[in-house]
Parts: structure tokens; sequence; C-alpha cells
């Protein structure tokens, strides 16, 4: 995590108490840069302010807070607590709780002094709907006083015929988080915890081969359990097409979608222009995720091929680029729980599990020409399509076989493979969206 840094006399508003906002608590009041936090949970907890205490408190996944904070000697850091302000302070940090309005334009941030919001619920992430739709919006909270909103999920704009807003922007610390402009957008997007793991797997290779080398990629997640699962087997919702996520949780391997190909787009715009396919598989496990990356690269020479060293040096030199430890290189043999609560750590290279396969693409070039004579027909002599056989050797780096009377093409193509883990909660996601609010609110 971020070291602790100076306490500015700044409130920092949170919407939902799911596992994002649970944790952004724990790391904002580690933190310790803001000087209040008002998280709305828009409606009761329990029967008193002790059991949200208690909710803040304990963690099935990462243990109790005053040890998170403090170590195995630690006590309470929960204390003062306020039953009729909804208030209580946590490690010094007074925090209220508001429980009433679940529509963000009603929540009245204006009232609390709140200028910035994370809105963590996940039910507010199309930026296109207005602020004062029934069924509520991130812009809301626009109008209820913030200043900035920042979501703690992907932007999905329901309606396909609607185009991003212009005051809307997708960033990943430290990948293009100098998007942001702060005069002019109000609704920032932290992608997601995939995303934000894809985006440093991905930035070192396309950084050093260049997005015209990368002839296509795919990603596979082996993701942690989330709530959107069933804890046991239940009969789907009304017009549920998925109908895998109401399986158990406990004891399946649940094969799911994720959006982490469409959104690396938006943070990493050449990535548009490459085949790209993402899939997603569930495991019982409630945190620590791994990414599989397969990437196909145009290579140099069949005689000197990209291999495992020549990877595992590319990502060892990219961890000097980042901000440090939100891209970690290890050559041990680690497993899930190793990665558990690894502070800012976006992706974590898995070396010693790397490898590489180089073999020659054979293109008929009897095909090539054929269509270079009929494209430069139609284009009138346009330069970009009137190719020869010289050019087309060296564009692609390969070289035509005599012995096939100089009608084959063989270019050496690598496949890499490249694994990355990531704390799907905490560790990764969580920690990095505390340094994008502490970023942003330093530029208010």
């Amino acid at each position: 995590m971020s070291n602790q840094e100076t306490m500015v006399p700044m409130k920092l508003g949170i919407n939902g108490l799911g596992r994002i906002s649970k944790l952004s608590i724990w790391h904002h009041v580690e933190r310790r840069y803001f000087s209040e936090l008002v998280v709305n949970i828009g409606r009761e907890v329990g029967t008193r302010l002790e059991d949200i205490a208690h909710f803040v408190e304990k963690d099935s996944t990462y243990g109790t807070l005053h040890t998170f904070l403090h170590g195995c000697r630690a006590g309470r850091v929960i204390e003062q607590l306020n039953e009729k302000e909804g208030s209580m302070v946590i490690n010094g940090v007074k925090t209220t709780f508001l429980r009433k309005a679940r529509n963000p334009s009603a929540i009245g941030w204006r009232d609390h002094g709140v200028e910035i919001v994370v809105d963590a619920t996940g039910a507010f992430v199309d930026p296109t709907v207005p602020p004062d739709d029934s069924r509520g919006s991130c812009r809301g909270h626009l109008v209820a006083g913030a200043k900035k909103v920042i979501v703690s999920a992907p932007f999905k704009i329901k309606d396909k015929s609607r185009e991003m807003p212009a005051d809307a922007v997708t960033t990943v610390m430290g990948i293009n988080d100098t998007d942001y402009d702060p005069k002019k957008h109000l609704i920032v997007s932290n992608a997601s915890c995939t995303t934000t793991c894809l985006s440093y797997m991905v930035k070192p290779l396309l950084d050093y081969f260049g997005a015209r080398r990368i002839l296509s990629a795919s990603m596979t997640t082996v993701h942690a359990a989330t709530s959107s699962q069933q804890v046991l087997d239940r009969a789907p919702k009304s017009n549920a097409t998925d109908l895998r996520k109401n399986r158990s949780v406990f004891n399946n391997i649940i094969l799911t979608s994720t959006g982490a190909a469409k959104a690396l787009g938006l943070v990493i715009p050449e990535m548009k222009r490459i085949g790209f396919i993402a899939e997603s598989v569930r495991v019982p496990v409630t945190t620590g995720s791994l990414i599989i990356l397969v990437m196909m690269i145009q290579d140099e020479s069949m005689r000197n091929p990209i291999n495992r060293q020549k990877i595992n040096n590319i990502y060892k030199e990219a961890v000097m680029h980042y901000p440090e430890g939100y891209l970690v290189y290890s050559e041990e043999q680690n497993v899930s729980s190793d990665i558990v609560g690894l502070p800012r750590a976006a992706a974590v290279i898995e070396g010693h599990e790397n490898h590489t396969r180089t073999s020659a693409v054979r293109i008929d070039m009897q095909r090539v020409l054929s269509a270079c004579e009929y494209l430069s027909s139609l284009g009138s002599g346009n330069p970009s399509v009137n190719l020869d056989i010289s050019q087309i050797e060296k564009t692609a780096g390969g070289q035509l076989s005599a012995s096939q009377q100089e009608k084959i093409l063989e270019v050496p193509v690598t496949q890499a493979v490249i694994y990355g883990w990531y704390d799907n909660e905490l560790g990764s996601y969580t920690n990095m969206l505390g340094d994008r609010t502490v970023s942003i609110a330093g530029l208010l």
C-alpha cells in the first residue's frame, strides 16, 4: 500500500458497502490522506451502529482491521461510536454512515461537505444516464454536490447508439492516468481488476515490439469468486440468460464472460487494432486471480527467435519504468494465496512459467499477389495496395522459398504465453483505486 500521506482537510464520499467499498475504508483509514470519510449505505444495517462496526472490522479473507493495520498485537481501532450521528472513529479517521438514500441524486453530499465520491455499488456504470433518472445514475452524485465521481467498475453504456460522453474517461493508474483532464472530466472509471492487471501485462510488450508486430492476442482469467455468484444452487431470475451464475460457488469451476478486452481498448487505444479475445473462468477461492495472456508476435528470424528469456527481460526492465510496486516480476513458484494483500501490485509476472514457441507461417504468395493486383486495379495505382514480392518480403521479415519457385513466403511468428497474478480485491484493485482517488483529489 502507499506510504502514509499527510492528512488534508477534505472529505471522501464512498457510495455502497460491498467488498470494494469496505476495503476502500480499510485503505483510506490506513493512508490517512482524507480527514473524514462519509459512507452512504442507503439502508439500515443490523439493529445498531455496532453492527456496521462489526462488519467493517472483520473480514473472512483479510482478517481483522486492527491486525491489518498494526500487526498481531494490536487492539481494536474502532471507537467513539455515535448512534445518533451514525459516526465512529476508525484508526483516527472520523467515518459517518448514511442510511437513507439509495438514489445518488438524493444522498446530499453537499450537506456533508463531500466534493469527491467513489461509487463502488456497481449499479451506476452508465455515464449517459441523466442524473434525474428514477433508477439512479452516477451523474446523480454531481447533482448532490460532488465535483468528481470515480466509478469502481468499467463503464457500460446500455444504449449502444450512444457514445461515451466527453466528460467521462477510463483510466488505470500508471498506464493512462494522464488522460484525465481535471478541467474536462467529471466522471472517471477505474476500469476493473482484470483490466488493470491485463494492461500491465500488455503495455510492456506493446512498447517493446510495437503494435504492428503483434498479430493477435487472447487472455483467460482464472478468477476468484465474487458476490454476484450464488452460495448454493438456486433458480434463475426471470429472463436470466446465464444459468451458470446461479450454480454453487463452493464446488464448481464456472465459465463466464469478461469485458476486459473492450475496456483495455479504452486504456490502451493501440489494442483496438489488434484482434483480441478475452475469457473468464470462476474458481472457488475468495480472492487471488490469474491471467494467462497469449500473444502472437511477428518475429524477425527463425535463427534467433524471441524466447522466454527475452520476454522475461522485457518485464524486468519495465518494472523500473512504472510507479513503484505496480508491476512486479517474480521467478518464485507462486500460488494464488501468495498474492493476496500484496500492496499495489497490479500484476505479478510469473517469470518461472512464461514460455514461447516460434514457427514459420507459410503464406501462398500466388494468392497474395493476385489479391494485390486486384486491389491495385481498384485503387488506380494507389501505393498502399501496389505491392511486389520484395516489398512484402521486407515488410513481413520473411523469405521466399526458391524451392517453391518463389511462391511461398515463410514468416516467423512467436507465440508467447505470459502468466500474471493479481489480488482482485484489496491488494491490487482497491489499493490502486485509492491511488487514483488521491491523485484526483490532489487536482481539485
